[in-house]
């Protein structure tokens, strides 16, 4: 079964776990802009009609990183 987001499939019987890459991106404080990127690609098809969802996201992670070093 696809995860919806990043594509990658996930073996039967890990259901019940989070998926690393979703972990990270909730513990970054980033979850909300993540998920209107990911919306808006499941709508559009298409990244570059997601421009500010991309740079939303993009600065919020940047933001963390810097906040972390």
């Amino acid at each position: 079964m696809a995860r919806p987001g990043h594509g990658r499939a996930r073996p039967s019987g890990e259901e019940d776990e989070e998926d690393p890459l979703d972990a990270r991106i909730r513990r970054s404080g980033c979850l909300a802009q993540h998920r209107a990127l990911q919306e808006c690609m499941a709508e559009q098809q298409d990244w570059r009609r997601c421009q500010p969802q991309v740079r939303e996201f993009g600065a919020c992670m940047a933001r963390r990183q810097r906040a972390q070093g």
